[in-house]
């Protein structure tokens, strides 16, 4: 199990230098500038009496933990894990609960989560109670005898509402319950709540983390030993674990991260002023405009806005319109990713919730996410009032 970083030298470094100096980024053995890939899935015992460190890689891997030790370290929490996909790594927290257990979740939260509460977790007798939890009252009210988590999404997906971290955490712990919270959208470069008292700190690394399209992954980091025993566990039992090469592969991305986050938010910015008097376009959802609900909270536990920008042009059509005509954007699911990529979570991300509660939740049909690359901003914007202009 990856170890408690905090306590390293590396801890107190910049992260821009954590992120290059992580612990691992030297192979002590021979010198190497790259973390070893251990292609094994079963490691020799030298001696039945003196077991070594690591028995068979579904338990643990050098390479895997290399990364499982990076991103505590990012995070600042005691143990990190790493799973075969986003949704793999918020499966696993989930499997901390039991029969009976409520769990209180941001009400637009991202599809596949919503999906996981309410068509598998509900066949475990799991019961999931979705509030605005941008409304601490809501947050409140829907609290239960037997309600054990609270699960957060800050900026949420895909209207980038902000919840309080600190605020939602402090009243949490006051009744006993672990709080969840995804931090894709952000990153540690942005956000770590574990600094404001979040139990457990999800990532889709496929997203930001990795950077470049070309991995699929899930991180979880925790703030204590009692939960990175317990996650351990469902970890070992569940084996839905990362691949060594795709261990290796998001280290390799995660290297650049302070610096292409950077640049995406200078565009992102950029994009959502000029959204914001375009014509075309009714609503803009981006944490950076002054007039964006939750922007003092979001700057008071955040460092940066990211680099998603969500807009309602009004209609299916109009959707449909821009999306076939962009040339720039990648027509996808996901974010996250050096290339800019457009999506319409309507159909793509939030097709699994019913468009009754979709709409309630403001993912409307006209509403399309474009997560901003690293192209050329001009080159963005021209390619996209093109597609918004009948």
């Amino acid at each position: 199990m990856a170890g408690n970083n905090n306590k390293s030298p590396h801890a107190n470094r910049q992260f821009a230098t954590k992120l290059i100096h992580f612990g691992a980024e030297i192979d002590p053995r021979t010198g190497a500038s790259s973390v070893p890939i251990y292609q094994a899935s079963t490691f020799h015992q030298f001696s039945l009496d003196e077991p070594q460190e690591y028995n068979y890689s579904r338990w643990g891997n050098p390479t895997r933990q290399a990364l499982e030790d990076y991103i505590a370290l990012l995070e600042g929490g005691t143990h990190g894990f790493a799973f075969a996909s986003g949704m793999a790594a918020i499966s696993a927290a989930f499997m901390l609960l039991s029969a009976g257990d409520h769990v209180i979740c941001t009400e637009d939260v991202y599809g596949g989560t919503y999906r996981l509460l309410n068509s598998i977790m509900t066949r475990m007798n799991i019961e999931t109670t979705f509030v605005d939890m941008t409304d601490l009252d809501q947050l409140k009210a829907a609290h239960k005898p037997n309600t054990k988590v609270v699960y957060l999404e800050t900026p949420s997906n895909p209207t980038l509402k902000i919840t309080n971290i600190a605020q939602v955490t402090a009243w949490a712990k006051k009744q006993g319950l672990l709080t969840i919270l995804d931090n894709t959208f952000m990153t540690p470069y942005h956000q770590r709540p574990i600094e404001f008292g979040v139990d457990i700190v999800l990532h889709s690394a496929t997203k930001f983390l990795g950077g470049h399209s070309d991995v699929t992954a899930g991180l979880a980091v925790v703030a204590d030993d009692t939960l990175g025993n317990q996650l351990m566990q469902v970890q070992n039992v569940l084996g839905t674990i990362l691949g060594v090469y795709d261990c290796w592969l998001l280290m390799r991305g995660m290297k650049t991260l302070q610096t292409r986050m950077e640049a995406h938010e200078i565009s992102a910015r950029r994009l959502a002023d000029w959204l914001s008097s375009h014509p075309f376009v009714d609503k803009v959802y981006y944490p950076g405009l002054p007039n964006h609900p939750g922007r003092e909270i979001h700057e008071k536990q955040s460092k940066g806005y990211g680099a998603v920008v969500s807009f309602d042009v009004g209609s299916e059509e109009r959707a449909k319109q821009v999306l076939g005509k962009v040339q720039i954007p990648l027509v996808a699911v996901s974010l996250g990713a050096v290339e800019s990529i457009l999506s319409y979570p309507a159909l793509m991300s939030h097709a699994a919730m019913p468009r009754e509660v979709r709409l309630e939740r403001g993912i409307t049909d006209g509403l399309v996410r474009y997560s901003v690359g690293l192209e050329n901003i001009d080159d963005i914007i021209e390619d996209l009032d093109q597609a918004l202009r009948d």
